[in-house]
């Protein structure tokens, strides 16, 4: 999922990167007044979670690759503005130190994982946690990645680059992560499973149930 400089045109990523600082600025913003600090002390370890799984990744066509990327993880437990500051934080260290993702296009690349996997991730989640929590978090994961993949699509489509073949990379974006999106969905709902077993403080649900009793 990390786009590589060359493969979107400055005006794509321009765009991206002005909408990606201004939805992130919000988010921070609303951090303070809507994030519980019992989710503060989670941020730097599941930042460092996600960075550890961001590492391995493999190419697919289209000029990009796919790996475990963690949004929904994140947006489950952090909540979504937090969360997505998260995977922003570790998306833009992963290009600055580790090269993986171009500097010209951080902007998009953090849009696609930071923003759109971790907002619809969550919004999925929330959506299905009523009918259980687990297949939510599954759910959240497969098609959190998928949503941001498909905008990685857009970008790759609008571009010069792939001569502006955009349902060519929106079908190779969007299918290979609906299938690859799976294995996020399953390591999603495993991890969160594992977590609301041994820590079910954690739940994002816990905090209500706390300020209730």
């Amino acid at each position: 999922m990390h786009i590589p400089d060359g493969y979107v045109d400055i005006t794509i990523a321009v765009l991206f990167g002005v909408l990606s600082v201004a939805i992130l600025a919000l988010a921070a913003r609303r951090v303070g007044r809507e994030v519980p600090e019992s989710r503060a002390p989670l941020l730097g370890v599941v930042a460092a979670g996600i960075f550890a799984a961001q590492m391995l990744n493999w190419p697919i066509p289209g000029g990009t690759s796919a790996h475990f990327v963690g949004g929904a993880f994140a947006a489950i437990l952090l909540g979504p503005h937090l969360g997505a500051l998260c995977v922003a934080t570790v998306v833009t260290i992963q290009a600055l130190v580790f090269g993986d993702g171009g500097l010209v296009v951080l902007g998009a690349n953090v849009f696609n994982m930071a923003i759109v996997e971790v907002y619809v991730g969550y919004g999925i989640y929330r959506l299905l946690a009523p009918y259980g929590e687990f297949r939510a978090a599954f759910a959240a994961g497969w098609l959190g990645i998928t949503a941001g993949a498909l905008t990685a699509g857009l970008q790759l489509g609008f571009s010069s680059a792939f001569e502006y073949q955009l349902l060519t990379t929106l079908s190779i974006m969007g299918v290979g992560h609906l299938v690859l999106g799976l294995i996020e969905g399953g390591i999603t709902a495993v991890v969160y499973r594992y977590l609301a077993d041994a820590r079910p403080d954690l739940r994002p649900t816990a905090d209500a149930e706390v300020s209730l009793s």
